[in-house]
């Protein structure tokens, strides 16, 4: 019999409705199965045991091991494409060394190898021996030198400016710092060079300028966007990467009149001992640097696009705050989360917009599919009409993903809520395969930052990486907000 068109469009209907509760009900299995292990180990990149020497032992082992800080500017993944100023320099160095120090046998090559760790990790894992050189825009400084070496310099007279964001005024002097609050990352040379500013100001009798550390898991560009929407009052960087930026952040303003330094040499920092590698260095240096050809051409090559960091702490943006909080604290003790990260979630995902709907029919604050919802796993329903239901199923659906595919003890309370994050945004079978890469190719399955989050880029690409990276910022946002309104209740 042959059914008529709104009869099959009824049955079409219905059989979306199905194969859309089967989705939201058949998670996948905590397990990667077989097919799914394969396609992990094909990416896996194996890191070199620990290994200490000078060039002579990289020249036998045919390796170059350059640790870079994962960063929009200087090292990213996208997809298994690997991209960034440090990358660009590292491949130079590797095309470099088989024409000046070719190996007789022609099948024989160099290799540089990439290994991503922390910014603050930087130097002591150089200093271990998990890699030859540590790259991502570093300063030399006097506190450096204490326990690296520097190759010759690709960068000098490289200018140490402050940037603060919109409705700032231009500021005429470096004695005008003199009681300002200014956000720097502790393992940065701005952090160095503002404690001798301080010694100085203590000297001549004026305020101290206020230090506010920065979480070691924002980059420059990170904490650039953060000062561009006002999240943050003034942070230092160096000049070029802020003027790089400035195409995309065009609300910075960069203070000219003055800089902290003016005569910052930037290298690749090397491990004390190694006078050859030194000296094999300077040589690529000279063809390299500011200045030549190459140095040139990538200069203000990488300035990545990232989805756009509203900013969450204005008038407007804390007066959603102040009616949702109750509810994200309600709902956030009853499953066993933060609320500041449950509520920077929420921000990322609609700016705490129960109204917002997305085109593949996600709905309200949390932007969830009702039909994910109403899974009897979840089993909340009307999330399109109250904020309360739709930040509850969030939650709670939240929680699902930590319980089934984040039971682990090793794991810290903020390490998992940021992979459930992960996982909420990709998938929670992309989640498996991200720790299992990480795991597999000598990271730490447990930790995000650093971490998993590489295995991510080279999975799923950058999405998911810059959605937990701007959670991360939302809620760093929100902390400081608080405690700003505190110190202000308390006078």
């Amino acid at each position: 019999m042959r059914l008529s068109f709104p009869a099959r469009r009824l049955i079409g209907m219905v059989l979306v409705c199905l194969m859309q509760v089967a989705r939201a009900q058949d998670l996948p299995s905590v397990e990667l199965s077989a097919a799914e292990e394969a396609e992990v180990q094909a990416m896996v990149l194996p890191v070199p045991k620990a290994w200490v020497g000078d060039f002579e032992g990289m020249r036998e082992r045919r390796l170059v091991r350059i640790l870079v800080p994962y960063s929009k500017t200087f090292y990213a993944v996208d997809r298994g494409r690997q991209l960034g100023i440090a990358y660009e320099i590292g491949k130079g160095l590797e095309a470099w060394l088989n024409t000046k120090y070719p190996y007789q046998r022609k099948s024989l090559r160099w290799n540089v190898l990439f290994i991503p760790v922390a910014r603050d990790e930087l130097l002591p894992k150089l200093v271990e021996g998990v890699g030859d050189i540590a790259a991502g825009g570093l300063t030399i400084t006097g506190k450096r030198l204490e326990t690296v070496d520097f190759s010759a310099p690709f960068a000098s007279g490289v200018r140490e400016a402050l940037v603060t964001g919109p409705g700032s005024s231009p500021l005429a002097r470096l004695e005008d710092l003199a009681g300002m609050e200014v956000t720097v990352r502790q393992s940065s040379s701005y952090f160095e060079h503002l404690t001798e500013l301080n010694e100085k100001f203590k000297a001549q009798g004026l305020a101290p300028v206020k230090i506010k550390l920065a979480d070691e898991n924002l980059e420059s560009e990170d904490l650039l966007e953060m000062v561009n929407v006002g999240l943050v009052n003034a942070i230092v960087v160096d000049r070029y990467i802020a003027d790089s930026w400035k195409v995309v952040l065009r609300d910075l303003l960069i203070h000219d009149a003055f800089y902290l330094r003016d005569d910052s040499q930037l290298a690749w920092a090397i491990r004390k001992g190694s006078p050859k590698f030194k000296e094999v260095l300077a040589g690529f240096a000279k063809t390299h640097k500011i200045g030549t050809a190459f140095g040139n051409s990538i200069r203000n090559k990488y300035v990545t696009n990232s989805k756009e960091l509203h900013n969450a702490t204005t008038e407007e943006e804390l007066r959603r705050f102040a009616e949702l909080v109750t509810l994200f604290e309600k709902h956030a003790g009853t499953y066993d989360f933060d609320y500041l990260m449950l509520m920077a979630q929420g921000y990322q995902e609609s700016q705490l917009d129960q109204k917002a709907r997305s085109h593949r029919g996600a709905v309200g604050v949390m932007q969830l599919l009702p039909s994910t919802a109403a899974d009897p796993k979840v089993g909340v329903q009307e999330i399109d009409k109250s904020a309360d239901r739709n930040i509850e199923a969030g939650s709670k659906y939240l929680r699902l993903i930590a319980d089934t595919y984040l039971d682990d003890p090793a794991l810290t309370p903020m390490n998992r809520t940021l992979m459930s994050f992960a996982a909420y945004n990709a998938g929670p079978g992309n989640l498996r395969k991200f720790r299992r890469l990480a795991e597999k190719s000598g990271l730490d399955k447990n930790v995000w930052f650093g971490n998993v989050e590489h295995a991510a880029a080279r999975i799923v690409g950058r999405e998911t990486v810059d959605y937990v990276g701007n959670i991360y910022k939302y809620y760093v946002a929100y902390k400081l907000s608080l405690e700003k309104v505190r110190l202000k209740a308390k006078r």
